[in-house]
């Protein structure tokens, strides 16, 4: 009877683990596609200084990668949103900082790349212009942070460049 009672349990066990795992709505490829952002950094410009630092995590049963920044001088901050959009087939990012700056980002990975931009929009002289964001893995497990801001398609001003360094 012990034997039967032990089998039972065990039995119950597994089909309910593999029924779990099969209700996990953000555990693909695809979602995970991001996953090497996980992890808290020191974030530093290309002279070397001190950039900030950001706390990157899964959130909602690993449907969303939350950002968590805080500039180095601690007076700016901003929280992002990541999630992979199955209707669109593609990544989006909402960004809302401390100063009432705020983005809306899609795109997709390319090879070592998270590549994002928003939808194109008109400047103060009239201008089409867009944010294109490119995360790159780098070969020793720091993340390459580039933001550009292109307009009339050719012109590009570079808003932010951001070495990624997990903290130990």
């Amino acid at each position: 009877m012990k034997t039967l009672i032990n089998t039972v349990a065990l039995l119950f066990f597994v089909i309910s683990s593999f029924s779990q795992n099969n209700n996990c709505g953000c555990c693909t490829e695809k979602h995970s596609e991001f996953d090497f952002w996980i992890g808290n950094w020191n974030v530093t410009n290309p002279d070397g200084t001190a950039a900030g630092t950001n706390k990157i995590d899964k959130i909602q049963d690993n449907c969303i990668l939350r950002e968590n920044w805080t500039s180095a001088k601690g007076n700016f901050t901003g929280t992002s949103n990541n999630f992979y959009n199955a209707k669109t087939k593609q990544w989006e990012q909402i960004w809302i900082d401390n100063k009432g700056g705020s983005l809306h980002l899609k795109g997709n990975r390319a090879g070592n790349q998270m590549i994002l931009k928003t939808d194109e929009a008109k400047n103060k002289d009239g201008n089409p212009f867009y944010h294109r964001v490119t995360w790159t893995l780098n070969d020793d497990g720091s993340v390459r942070q580039y933001w550009e801001t292109i307009t009339n398609d050719k012109d590009i001003t570079v808003a932010f460049d951001g070495l990624y360094r997990k903290v130990e």
